[in-house]
């Protein structure tokens, strides 16, 4: 029996921005060209899958135009079902405790979690992350500036500049 996945896409100023939930909590978000490998992870966690276009999956679509609008703790009450190791969930858990508008580095991240010594694996874990922009990877940087995100380094720069912004008049 196939799972049921639904999904909606949502037009942004950084680009189309594509939702997936499953049993009322989102489990994948991305930009819509990271789609095709979301969906290949959500294939992986759940096997087969049946998608269905939904007008707001998990309440994400009013959420993020919510976000879109300024409202950036609107993201927080979207339900997530990530998956993903204890680790993975031990830093994923810390990412939706950074407060908008502002950045920390890998190595605080690793702190956070009390594993201050794995920077790396924290950057791995929080490259894994199924649920972009809800789960706000985008608020790490390296100790040097910018690093790689999945949806490109020029969305992450517009999503933090959107978050220092705050609400739009």
């Amino acid at each position: 029996m196939n799972t049921s996945i639904h999904t909606a896409t949502v037009e942004t100023p950084a680009g189309p921005f594509w939702l997936a939930a499953k049993d009322g909590a989102l489990v994948a978000a991305g930009f819509a060209d990271s789609a095709p490998r979301l969906l290949v992870r959500l294939e992986a966690r759940f096997g087969p899958l049946e998608t269905r276009e939904s007008s707001d999956p998990a309440g994400a679509v009013v959420a993020l135009r919510r976000y879109l609008k300024g409202e950036a703790a609107a993201l927080s009450a979207v339900p997530v079902d990530l998956g993903g190791t204890p680790f993975q969930r031990d830093v994923w858990a810390a990412l939706r405790e950074i407060p908008a508008g502002t950045a920390i580095t890998y190595a605080e991240l690793a702190g956070r979690i009390g594993r201050p010594r794995a920077v790396r694996a924290v950057g791995t874990a929080n490259g894994a992350n199924p649920v972009s922009v809800f789960v706000p990877c985008h608020r790490v940087v390296g100790k040097d500036g910018l690093r790689g995100y999945a949806g490109g380094v020029a969305r992450k720069e517009w999503l933090l500049a959107h978050e220092k912004a705050g609400p739009s008049a």
